[in-house]
């Protein structure tokens, strides 16, 4: 017998005295970069490699969405505080969980990621060149960790239903990822199906990302919250000029286009270095929209937007910028559709939307502010 056979024969006999539970217990995954990885027992210990990540695992683990999460990278705290605060008040245990640096810009210790002995490190696909290029996957499989690729931001009609069917194998709730992406289709389709139906004319619109952390103009190209305002019935310029999900164009660009529509993307980004003059949406900002008006219209002053056909018409907004990297986009899908075809849309209402959709899947409560127009509701 060759030493081949050999070891084939061996490894047979191996697992022939393996118990058949342990057999049972394990199973594979196909990430959103394509690769296959086998567990061989259930996840206990998981390392969240972006802390925004927490908005997927909560409606999939929602008993206590920190019960198998070992430690996380800050970028929660840092881009949405109030959400933080919301997970942390009804979960304290969040609150010590060692925070992770970002992989992309080197500050992940990969010391911190030994010492807490996680069976996977989740990242989000954007992360994948730079851990290629570390050869972190082959350094963390010496010491029995596993990469996940995920991702609710660069590809979302490609990626986010996978990506929820993912978590949900990671952490044995299957029917409820099942039950989360269902939920996501029928949401999309109150507004796809009905724009479908009337065919009515686009309105040429500018999605302003992270006004007052990015200078004028960063957008979106065709994806995220691009590829959500082709969903919801308007024609997204930023696709024009980008090739890619996210970048900038220059003031002039912008005056040329003369948006009807502008969208400003904004959240609680107080814990931001150098954030300034940003519009707070998001949880709990419904008691500071006055406020968030305010500076929504200051920086509707920018030359960038003072001529447009949305600035004269009062078609202005602002809307939660963590629709972006989430598998929430139904809500901002639906919110955009109110904006663009109002009468089209007049009886959707996706405060009502969402609202339900933390009753049934959220263990945190639902806190109105996720949007604000730069005109108050007459």
């Amino acid at each position: 017998m060759n030493f081949v056979k050999m070891l084939a024969v061996s490894a047979a006999a191996i697992a022939g005295l393996m118990p058949l539970s342990a057999l049972a217990q394990s199973f594979t995954i196909n990430d959103v970069a394509g690769r296959e990885v086998t567990f061989d027992k259930p996840v206990e210990r998981v390392i969240l490699g972006e802390g925004r990540m927490l908005y997927a695992v909560a409606p999939i683990e929602k008993d206590d969405p920190f019960a198998k999460i070992v430690g996380w990278r800050n970028d929660l705290w840092t881009t949405d505080k109030d959400g933080f605060n919301a997970y942390v008040e009804k979960f304290p245990k969040g609150k010590d969980l060692p925070f992770l640096g970002n992989l992309t810009d080197g500050t992940l210790q990969t010391e911190t990621v030994v010492k807490l002995h996680p069976d996977v490190l989740l990242l989000p696909i954007g992360n994948k060149t730079a851990a290629d290029e570390v050869k972190l996957e082959e350094m963390l499989a010496g010491i029995g960790v596993k990469i996940v690729y995920i991702d609710f931001r660069e590809h979302i009609l490609a990626n986010t239903e996978p990506s929820l069917k993912i978590l949900g194998k990671l952490f044995g709730h299957e029917d409820r990822a099942e039950a989360v992406a269902a939920y996501w289709k029928e949401q999309m389709a109150r507004v796809t199906d009905k724009l479908k139906a009337a065919n009515p004319p686009k309105p040429k619109v500018f999605m302003y990302r992270a006004a007052g952390l990015v200078e004028c103009c960063g957008t979106f190209g065709p994806d995220n919250f691009g590829l959500m305002v082709d969903w919801a019935g308007g024609h997204n310029l930023g696709s024009d000029f980008l090739p890619g999900y996210t970048g900038s164009i220059n003031a002039e660009q912008v005056v040329a286009s003369n948006p009807e529509v502008i969208v400003v993307t904004g959240s609680n980004w107080s814990q931001t270095k150098n954030a300034k003059d940003y519009v707070n949406v998001g949880p709990s900002a419904a008691s500071t929209l006055g406020d968030s008006r305010k500076v929504l219209n200051t920086l509707m002053e920018n030359p960038a937007f003072t001529g447009s056909k949305a600035v004269a018409g009062g078609n202005v907004h602002a809307i939660w910028h963590q629709f972006y990297t989430s598998p929430y986009q139904f809500v901002a899908v639906q919110q955009l559709a109110k904006w663009f075809h109002p009468n089209l849309f007049a009886d959707l209402d996706p405060d009502a939307t969402f609202k339900e959709f933390h009753e049934k899947f959220l263990p945190v409560a639902y806190r109105p502010g996720y949007w604000v127009d730069a005109k108050a509701s007459q």
